[in-house]
């Protein structure tokens, strides 16, 4: 909170302005310094109605709806916001490596097609210019006290999906050096595109 004030020992709170100040230099900074709301005019309760909607729904939400919520005038101000806060939220997301038992498997997602591939014959399967490729790491955890009929239930942690060119081994072997603790357990199946995993964690297992 008092990071723009280096090495103050007392600090006044100025309630009038919502800042506070060293009473040896008379610095000042607020709350919102060094933080992703740094410089914004709009109110602080835009940004935690807008940090709750994004955080407490699986649809995304659009500016424009988010303006239309919030009944802000300019759209240009609630843009940025959004954009902001989603940049902060790709930040933190590169900022954990997933460990303990973690599950590993690829997922094919819609896409549309290039403009210069539409007129190209469609190919099936894994090579489709219809299908995305992507990488699904989850924690794997069991779940305290629920037992199904196959055992403990397990619960899924964090998780990381990325998307990546190719079903190629070497591929494969960054996103895990990048995502994945090296003293982690790695439960994948049997596709050659892993052959090399049990050497980049502490256990794996097809």
């Amino acid at each position: 909170m008092y990071a723009d004030i280096a090495g103050a020992r007392s600090i006044i709170e100025k309630k009038n302005k919502w800042q506070y100040e060293c009473k040896t230099c008379k610095t000042r900074t607020t709350l919102q310094s060094g933080t992703v709301i740094h410089g914004s005019q709009l109110p602080l309760r835009y940004w935690f109605i807008t940090m709750h909607l994004l955080t407490s729904t699986k649809k995304s939400f659009s500016a424009k709806e988010l303006q239309r919520q919030l009944g802000h005038k300019h759209y240009e101000a609630i843009w940025t916001m959004l954009h902001k806060l989603r940049l902060a939220m790709g930040k933190r997301d590169d900022q954990y490596v997933l460990s303990g038992q973690i599950e590993l498997d690829e997922g094919f997602f819609s896409t549309e097609v290039k403009p210069e591939d539409k007129d190209k014959p469609t190919k099936r399967g894994r090579g489709s210019q219809k299908k995305s490729k992507v990488l699904v790491m989850v924690e794997s955890k069991d779940a305290e006290g629920e037992i199904t009929k196959k055992g403990k239930s397990r619960k899924a942690g964090y998780l990381k999906m990325q998307v990546i060119p190719d079903l190629n081994a070497e591929t494969i072997n960054e996103q895990v050096a990048t995502y994945i603790s090296e003293d982690a357990s790695l439960i994948t199946d049997d596709s050659t595109s892993y052959v090399d995993l049990e050497n980049m964690v502490d256990q794996h297992q097809t």
